[in-house]
């Protein structure tokens, strides 16, 4: 059960939490291991239910393009939420918020921010590699 899921990646403290036969947890920072999944373990992801802390509009793309089924997560922002309804992916949240909030809270996390204007999950993936590049995130 998805509830289940999201209770181990909170109880352990993971950051991600993928379900795809076998379970399968992670504890990279922000988007890094479904971005990471999505170009070397895409199979993971197609039909999976997945248990996120903080999933923004970035995450959720890389969760559609990926073909992730059903989500669980603490915050949604509601971009992200729209999103994932929008392209048939079964989310229950404990929270929907405006906006995902950089880690200092200064501001939008960027990676919510360079998807803002974006309408597809393509789109979207497109900005997302632009700002890895950037922000000279390993691949």
């Amino acid at each position: 059960m998805i509830d289940d899921l999201y209770r181990l990646l909170t109880d352990e403290g993971h950051s991600l939490v993928v379900e795809n036969d076998d379970i399968h947890s992670f504890n990279g920072p922000g988007i890094s291991d479904l971005y990471r999944l999505l170009k070397t373990s895409p199979d993971l992801l197609r039909g999976a239910r997945v248990a996120d802390k903080v999933v923004g509009k970035a995450a959720a793309a890389l969760m559609i393009i990926g073909g992730v089924e059903h989500l669980f997560a603490g915050i949604v922002s509601k971009h992200a939420f729209s999103l994932l309804e929008e392209y048939g992916v079964e989310v229950k949240c404990v929270q929907v918020v405006p906006n995902i909030i950089n880690r200092q809270k200064t501001g939008l996390c960027p990676m919510e921010s360079c998807c803002l204007n974006c309408s597809t999950p393509a789109e979207c993936l497109v900005e997302i590699e632009k700002q890895i590049s950037k922000l000279n995130i390993k691949k």
